[in-house]
This record gives structure tokens, sequence and C-alpha cells, in this order.
């Protein structure tokens, strides 16, 4: 089987316009939420989110931006670092050989409420005649096709939470079935706008915390109240591990294995032990080929909400039994927030980097941990280790699971 690695690396997050401060950042413990600045919440019961903040959208024309919704202007940023940092050419160059799997959970939903109020009020004339290809999801990635010139297999997947995750699966598949050689995959999310950030805040799945928001998002914390919203991309550059080698490509570490499954119990919450996510990881060790005792860190979805927390950490014993307490579990939504579509593209990222460095991001805000979950929570503080494989965890709304595996580049 054709063996699939990771040879570059593009983020937009709350924590950094790039992927190295994002890394930084999320090492120190740093967070990047705060009060919202992009519309007046100062009635909301809901005033913090993670934004994406001085973004200067490096690589982009004025028409590029005129052309694109926010969320494609943050996909086409980080693909672009990811590109340059795999040592690939922008030019257009990159030919039927190179896909592109970028994928968002809800897409351009400023551009739909924008224009639906103006339909309303000013009626359909005044509506933007980029409304249509600014809003379609897909848009993000044929953006990057179009600017890198990537003919090969593309791709958008939707599938909430677990969206990012699912586009860095299905592209690695596309890769080891010989269909491209090298895909560019990740997820990119823009909705924090009053339409969004309220219809989150009206399911009461939104913490509450505006006194303190650099640790409101409380993953695995008895006092959690609800995930903070955020926004950014997260874009890696998959390649097959022979192509890497030939050109004198950097390798941050390899996509040893990937599963998904769906839960189908129910809209938003996960079923009791979490059974879902228990298949799933499971089948992505075996994908893997690896037992339970291989893994060294994962990289828990840990929203910060109350059901999922549990549920994931019940799950995660199952799965690896008395090896759950030797090995390090942690969640940087802590410091990022939850970038929805773009969390398990953002949190690839991580993984690579804590794979390639030998460092483990801390839950940085863990400050009093829930007492049914008996875990390495890596609380406050990054831990230096060697690290020989991570599994990264991702679970969306309608009940939908993906789960990642990566190696040591030298394994």
């Amino acid at each position: 089987m054709r063996r699939v690695v990771i040879t570059g690396l593009g983020a937009v997050s709350p924590c950094g316009n790039d992927a190295r401060s994002s890394w930084a950042s999320a090492v120190a413990g740093r967070s990047g939420i705060g009060p919202i600045t992009r519309f007046d919440a100062t009635d909301w019961p809901v005033q913090i989110a993670g934004e994406v903040r001085d973004f200067q959208g490096k690589g982009l024309s004025h028409a590029d931006r005129k052309r694109m919704d926010r969320f494609s202007q943050f996909a086409m940023v980080a693909a672009l670092e990811a590109v340059e940092d795999a040592g690939l050419p922008v030019d257009g160059s990159l030919g039927e050989r190179t896909g592109v799997y970028i994928g968002t959970g809800i897409g351009g939903v400023p551009e739909i409420a924008e224009n639906a109020v103006s339909l309303q009020e000013n009626g359909v004339r005044r509506l933007s005649p980029f409304f249509i290809p600014r809003s379609l999801p897909n848009l993000a990635g044929g953006h990057v096709a179009m600017r890198l010139g990537a003919q090969g297999p593309s791709l958008c997947i939707s599938t909430a939470c677990a969206t990012g995750n699912h586009s860095i699966g299905e592209a690695a598949r596309v890769i080891r079935s010989g269909d491209a050689d090298i895909v560019v995959a990740g997820g990119s999310e823009a909705a924090i706008i009053p339409l969004g950030l309220g219809g989150f805040m009206v399911m009461k799945a939104l913490s509450r915390r505006n006194d303190d928001p650099l640790t409101a998002s409380r993953p695995f914390d008895r006092d959690r109240d609800g995930f903070v919203m955020g926004e950014g991309a997260g874009v890696v550059v998959l390649e097959e591990r022979e192509h890497a080698l030939a050109r004198g490509a950097t390798i941050y570490c390899e996509l040893l294995g990937y599963a998904q499954n769906n839960d189908a119990h129910h809209m938003t919450a996960p079923p009791p032990g979490h059974a879902g996510a228990v298949r799933c990881m499971r089948a992505a060790l075996v994908n893997a080929g690896l037992g339970p005792q291989d893994i060294d860190y994962v990289n828990a979805h840990g929203t910060s909400t109350p059901a999922n927390d549990i549920e994931e950490a019940a799950a995660i014993v199952t799965v690896f039994g008395d090896h759950a307490r030797r090995m390090m579990v942690s969640s940087t939504k802590s410091v990022t927030g939850h970038l929805l579509g773009a969390a398990g593209g953002l949190e690839a990222v991580f993984c690579a980097m804590a794979l390639s460095k030998g460092m483990v991001p801390p839950t940085a805000t863990l400050q009093n941990r829930d007492e049914a979950i008996d875990l390495d929570l890596v609380p406050g503080e990054a831990r230096a280790a060697p690290l020989r494989a991570a599994l990264s965890n991702a679970f969306g709304f309608g009940g939908t699971n993906a789960v990642l595996v990566f190696g040591h580049a030298d394994r």
C-alpha cells in the first residue's frame, strides 16, 4: 500500500495567523479567546469567542477578497502557507496529480445572512453578484485549486465538527489508491456573526464565562460550561511517501490510519459510553496496523461541553484499557476554542508538530479535573516527550465520527 506523509503545514487561528505562531501559542498555553469584536455583543448572554485577529490575508489580492467569503480567505492563506512549507510551487503548475480536499462545517453563512437582509430591505436588484460563489461551501477548495493549478481529485466534505478529519482521511485514501500523489487537505470556518453565534447560543452549547475569556474553554474540567466558538483554518499537504522522498521534502510525520462511522443516536449528543467513538478509534488503530499500547498521545475532541468530555474520556478508557492512564491526552481547544469544521485541520497541524518536535501541547486551562475522568490530561504546561504515534479525535453533530492516527516520520 502507498504510504502517506505530511510535508507541509498551514494555519489561521485565534492563536496566530500561521502554523508556527499557532503552535507556539498552543505549546505555551496562550489563549486566543477574548471579547467579541466582530459585532456588538454587549447585551448578549455570550460575549466571547476565539476570533482571528489582525488577519492580513497574506497572498490575497483585492480581487481575491472581493470574490471570497472569510472562510475561503482563511482556507487560501492556510493552503498557500502549507504548500510553500512543503517546498512546492504556488505558481499554478501543480497539475493533475495534485488534489484539494478542503471542507467546512457551515461555509459562507456571513454572506447568506448579509444578502438575506439586503433582499428583505432593498429588493432583489441589490443582491451581490458574488453572493452565490462566495457562500458555496466548495468554493474554498475551488479557489485553492485554481490558484495552485491542482487539477486532480477535488472534494468538499461537510460533516460539522468532524469535517477536517474526514477531509484529511479521505484525501489520504485518494493517495493510497493511486489517484493522486499530493492532496492539499483540511478545513476552514468563519461563522462568528450574530446568526452563527446566536444559533449555538440558543442551543445552550456555549460557555457564558464572559468575565474570564482566557479560561472559558475548560475541557475535562469539572467547571466547564460549554464550548467557545472559534474560527480559522488548518491545512496540511499530504503526499505519497516515495514521491516526497524523491524530491527531498521534509516529512513532519506519517498518516498511518483513518476511520469514520456514525453513532446513529442523536442530532447533537453522544450516546452513553460513546460507542461510536469506541468503534471508530478501534477501527483507526486497525487501519494503522497499531495496537492501543503503540499510542503515546491523544489529541482529544475535548470541546468543554459536559456531555462530550465525559463520554469521550470513557471511550478512550474503553479502547486503551490500562494503557489509557499511561499515555497523554490533551485538548488544544483550551486555547483555540472550537473551530467547528476547521477544528480537525488545525489539530492535525498540532499533531504533526507534536510528533516532529517531541512536545505535547497542554490542556492549558485545566484547573480542577472532573473526578470521573482518570486520564493524564497534561494540565497547564506542555510536556516534552518522544512520541511514536498520536491519535486525533473529531466528532460532529449528526453523530458523525472521524479518527486519524499519525506516526513519527522515522517510524
